[in-house]
């Protein structure tokens, strides 16, 4: 294809399978990637998932980004500080050109933060920042509402885009900034960033081309990767067939029961990492009246045998949850156990007025979470034992998120990694009272609401003594069990496999988050 570095992408609407499309031979600079998703859009600000983040670290940078120990590194700001009690300062760098040849600014960061602040899936996290300025050139100021702990968590998630790419409008007469949830906007389909890969071409479910931005700012990375072709391969089999076949050269999302033989296997390296992302399910109160009931939800809770699923679904490559808040999060409770226990569910089934039980439809997707098909599955089967009858759908990413926004099933699966690594995100967006204006309860499928625990994580928002908010936190995440208004499952913990002379180990993360524009391929000329 024809590459004009100002038009820089093109969305084509084709689904076909993936592994029909892989590359047959690549030199030693081209990355072959097999992930069990594509991104969804071009625009990072549409969707909050994984699969965006993974995006945005590839053709776009944050201002400062985590390492492997959850310390902060400068990428497009070199250094901060705490004015006041409300107001961050930061210096960026001076020597930034976007994908379109345009130069980084400090006024892209206000553009970029104003945006995330309309922008359905983020505002709620961004809610607390009363405003940004641009002092001058190289140095913004980002102003709280109220003292904010973890305003320099928040930076993690602020990608600055190209405010003169995507300013103006289109021909036909299109906001080139408008956010279309899971449509056809200028954004989803074109993108400007300063990152190390410019795409090249994009065809949505089938494969996304990268290649190096040659005037990419970061010339001290040890990255040597020119081309990057991303295949999606949703199913597990297929693609670490793909892997040790030699059709590509890194997989994520390596499935439990491929571990020992992927481990074992001549020329190819498994990584695992434990993680901090939590899957579990929510209960639709506006469709199900019985949902309305704590009794009820406990129940389902009760119900679902979250060790088992561990150990024989996951074969151990999970931690069995009962809470958001994975250890070494602020609102860890270790009092809080998974609670199997189906004499009791049938109990509290009966006490509500549910003996009979009831049917309800479950939506889960396919291609997101580690055996997530498979789970959706196991936990149905579970409900049955206490007469909830589940009529099970799974579906590929690309058609879950669109069904999962407008909430039109019963029960429905989800995955949360916190954006912030704060245990209030969880909260914040999964089970926080639903508020279109703020953002709040974005993610919170079943529509539940607990006031007093909102209000409870908002005082934590703005505690600035630690051991007083992880109590707060701590007390949210025990309100939270007793009402029973999220399902957890486990904590999923991560496996990529990439073969000999892919150095993948050093730019992978608990974020899930791989900083490919730092990735060595050791054979590389």
């Amino acid at each position: 294809m024809t590459f004009n570095k100002t038009l820089l992408a093109s969305l084509v609407g084709a689904t076909m399978t993936g592994a029909a499309l892989l590359p047959m031979t690549a030199n030693a600079e081209t990355l072959r990637i097999g992930y069990s998703a594509d991104p969804e859009t071009l625009d990072i600000h549409e969707q909050l998932s994984g699969g965006m983040l993974r995006f945005s670290h590839l053709s776009f940078d944050p201002l400062v980004r985590w390492t492997k120990d959850f310390q902060f590194e400068p990428r497009l700001a070199t250094s901060w500080e705490q004015v006041d009690d409300t107001t961050l300062r930061m210096t960026l760098r001076d020597d930034v050109t976007f994908h379109s040849g345009n130069t980084f600014t400090a006024e892209d960061v206000v553009w970029t933060i104003e945006r995330l602040k309309e922008s359905p899936d983020y505002k709620a996290i961004f809610e607390p920042i009363a405003s940004a300025e641009a002092i001058d050139d190289t140095t913004v100021e980002i102003t709280t509402h109220e003292p904010y702990p973890i305003l320099l968590n928040l930076a993690t998630y602020i990608f600055p885009m190209d405010s003169e790419f995507y300013s103006g409008t289109t021909a036909d007469g299109d906001d080139k900034a408008e956010i279309v949830k899971s449509g056809n906007s200028f954004a989803s389909r074109n993108v400007s960033g300063t990152g190390p890969f410019i795409v090249t071409e994009r065809r949505q479910g089938v494969r996304v081309d990268f290649e190096r931005f040659d005037d990419y700012w970061d010339t001290e990375s040890p990255g040597n990767v020119d081309n990057i072709v991303l295949t999606p391969i949703s199913e597990n089999a297929s693609r670490v067939a793909a892997l040790l076949s030699g059709g590509v050269d890194f997989i994520d999302h390596v499935p439990p029961n491929d571990l020992e033989r992927v481990r074992e296997a001549d020329g190819v390296n498994l990584v695992e990492i434990p993680g901090t992302r939590i899957i579990g399910f929510q209960l639709n109160e506006e469709r199900i009246e019985a949902f309305q009931d704590p009794r009820v939800r406990l129940a389902v809770a009760y119900a679902i045998n979250q060790e088992g699923i561990a150990q024989r679904l996951m074969r151990g490559f999970a931690t069995p949850a009962a809470q958001f808040s994975p250890k070494g999060y602020s609102g860890h409770n270790p009092e809080l156990t998974p609670r199997y226990d189906v004499d009791r569910a049938l109990e509290l089934m009966a006490e509500a007025g549910y003996e009979d039980g009831f049917e309800v439809n479950m939506i889960a997707p396919n291609n997101r979470y580690v055996n997530d098909a498979q789970i959706a599955q196991a936990v149905a089967n579970m409900l049955a034992r206490i007469n909830i009858d589940v009529n099970l759908r799974t579906m590929p990413l690309a058609q879950y998120w669109p069904e999962y926004d407008t909430r039109q099933s019963d029960i429905a699966m989800i995955g949360w990694h916190a954006d912030t690594e704060d245990s209030a995100n969880f909260f914040q967006y999964l089970s926080a009272c639903i508020n279109e204006e703020t953002g709040a309860g974005q993610y919170n499928y079943g529509s539940y609401c607990n006031e007093e625990l909102d209000a409870l994580v908002a005082t934590a928002d703005t505690e600035t003594d630690p051991e007083k908010r992880q109590e707060m936190l701590r007390e949210a995440e025990r309100m939270l069990y007793e009402d029973a208004g999220y399902i957890p499952l486990h904590w999923q913990n991560l496996a990529y496999a990439a073969r000999d002379g892919v150095d993948a180990e050093p730019i992978l993360n608990a974020l899930d988050f791989p900083y490919l524009g730092d990735l060595v391929i050791e054979d590389a000329n």
